[in-house]
Order: C-alpha cells, then structure tokens, then sequence
C-alpha cells in the first residue's frame, strides 16, 4: 500500500448541543450559517462510537476515521501508536463554548472506566481560548476530603466550598488527569485534548432542569470511586510563551499538547515521532506544507490531522501571528 493516497485531512464538525451551551462555536469556525444557539461542543476529530468523524476534504472524503485507520493502520497513526491502541483512536479533540456553568464532575481513569463500562477512561487538558473577565472554573479540591466529607457536600448542596476555584483568563492551560473534580466555568471558550472517551459522572448540577422540566441525572456513587482525593498545590499549566519555537504545555501517557506561535516562516522536524500530529488552530491563518509536498491553508477554528506518513514540514503565517495546538501520541 502506497503512502500517497494519505494526505493532511480535515474533517466534519459534530455539533453538540448542550443544556449550558452558547452562540459562540459557529463564528469562531468561520462556518457560514447562522450562529446557533445552544451548542456547547464542536467534536473535531472523534472515533468516539456513534460520533465518528468523517473526512470533509480530498478523494478520502465521506470516509471514516475507523475506516482510514483500518485501511492505513500504521502509516496513518504510526507503528508505536497501532501497536498500542489497535483500530482504536485515541484522542478526542474538541472546542467548548460555555454561556453557563458546567456540571461539578469527575471521570474514571482506565481502571475503573473498563470495569464499569468497557471503556477507556477519560485524562483531558484544557487551553483556553477565550474568557470573560470575570470567568472561572473548578479544579481539584481546596484541601484533602474524605469520600464521606464529598457525599455530605453533594447531599448538601455546598459542593463547591471544598472545591478549588480559579479565576481564568485567556491562554490559561489547565491538565485534568482522571479522577480530578472539575467544571467549566460560564464565560469560557476552550480547546480541549482528551482520551477517545465519554465517560463523565456528575456529582451536582445547580439544580438545573431541562426543557422538559427535568434534573439531569447525577452519579454520586461512580463518582465516589473514580475521585482522587488529594490535594495539589498548583492545578494551573505553567508555561513560558515564545514565538517561533513549540512550548510544551502538557505531556502525559496519552498524548503531548504544544503551543506553537509564529510570525514569520518556521520549519517542523518530527524524525523522533511516531505518531499521527493533529494541528488545532486558535488564531489566524497561514500556509503548511508537508513532508509529501501537500500544500495548504490553515486558518482560526479548524483542526488538521496529519497522517503519520505525511507530517507538516513547514509554516507560512499570513497574519501577524498564529496560534496553533500541536497534540501527538508518545
């Protein structure tokens, strides 16, 4: 099988509408129709089951991305990454528009996710776009608790008080490793890098209800055995901004997340990866060339998986600057 059929792929957004959702994800995508109201995510690239994307550009478009891996395996993801996931793939990326206050919750970690749901367990980052002035979120406890202390927290509705709240502001990077207590707080538009996983359990919701007048279900007891009860210190992505160069803001077991910010031409050299590369763009829009001499623009609001066979050689910007979400396996 020849290498040339593989190319940079973009792919179908899947819009989630949401009960906290807002207006923002359209405009930001540049997508052309009215701005919807009510869309809390956009899954840019997911093998998610019953969301799986599907390739929107070139002669592999209305394929899937189950179909491409099962066709390609190797040359599309890297031998290191199908070794270790098979035709799964193992990352979930999205953008999320907040207007309200997500739910406090919690997902399990491989473990308990494969015991409870024959799933994967759910380890994401956040890189925040965009944040109203006064936006926060949850993250972490604000001390060590006892499942006991959560349980009476939840039934008694002060939940958040033992929680670790953050005042948010733009180009904040947060890592929630599995098992962290966490929510997204009204005002925030984010970039998010997770497992292939939809494993959440709520533990409280503000008492919201539906349309239909109803509660959203909560889920106290998973949630009691999926949570890590520690106290950390610092919960915020440390990092130091330069322009022209990759940051690295996150690297875990499942995936490495890094800035790239640029002015003018940069060149890529991925020898040492063996892995897929997925492009999230934040702001502005430039031109990529790859190592099998496809040319593209890329531009604010859209996400480009570059096949393992086929990895960005090099950026022209065509705005003063771009801001990109580099994301990898390994």
């Amino acid at each position: 099988m020849t290498t040339s059929t593989l190319y940079p792929l973009r792919f179908e957004p899947i819009l989630k509408p949401t009960i906290w959702g807002g207006n923002k994800i359209s405009a930001y995508k540049g997508m052309g129709n009215a701005e919807e109201e009510n869309i809390g995510e956009s899954w840019e690239i997911s093998g998610v089951q019953g969301n799986v994307s599907v390739v929107s550009n070139g002669h592999l478009a209305g394929k899937t991305l189950n179909e491409l891996i099962d066709r390609y395996r190797e040359l599309f993801v890297g031998e290191a990454v199908y070794q270790r996931f098979g035709n799964e793939f193992p990352l979930l990326i999205k953008f999320i528009d907040a207007r309200e206050d997500l739910s406090i919750q919690v997902h399990p970690n491989d473990e308990v996710a494969r015991k409870q749901h024959q799933s994967n367990g759910k380890t994401e980052f956040w890189y925040i776009i965009d944040a109203q002035e006064d936006a926060s979120l949850y993250s972490g406890f604000n001390k060590k608790v006892t499942p006991e202390e959560v349980r009476q927290h939840v039934e008694n509705n002060t939940i958040c008080s033992i929680l670790n709240k953050e005042s948010v502001q733009k180009n904040n990077a947060y890592f929630l490793p599995a098992g962290r207590v966490h929510s997204i707080g009204a005002g925030l538009f984010i970039a998010e890098i997770q497992q292939t996983s939809d494993a959440t359990y709520r533990l409280w919701d503000f008492d919201r209800i539906d349309k239909n007048g109803n509660k959203r279900e909560l889920h106290l007891d998973l949630a009691l055995d999926a949570i890590d009860y520690r106290f950390y210190r610092q919960y915020k992505n440390a990092y130091k901004p330069c322009v022209g160069r990759p940051v690295k803001l996150q690297e875990c077991s499942y995936f490495t997340t890094n800035l790239i910010e640029a002015d003018t031409f940069i060149k890529f050299d991925y020898k040492r990866i063996d892995s897929f590369v997925i492009w999230i763009c934040l702001e502005g829009s430039a031109i990529f060339a790859s190592s099998k001499k496809h040319n593209q623009k890329i531009k604010q609001g859209e996400t480009i998986l570059f096949p393992a066979c086929d990895l960005p050689t090099a950026l022209i910007p065509e705005t003063n600057n771009i801001r990109l979400l580099e994301v990898y396996v390994g």
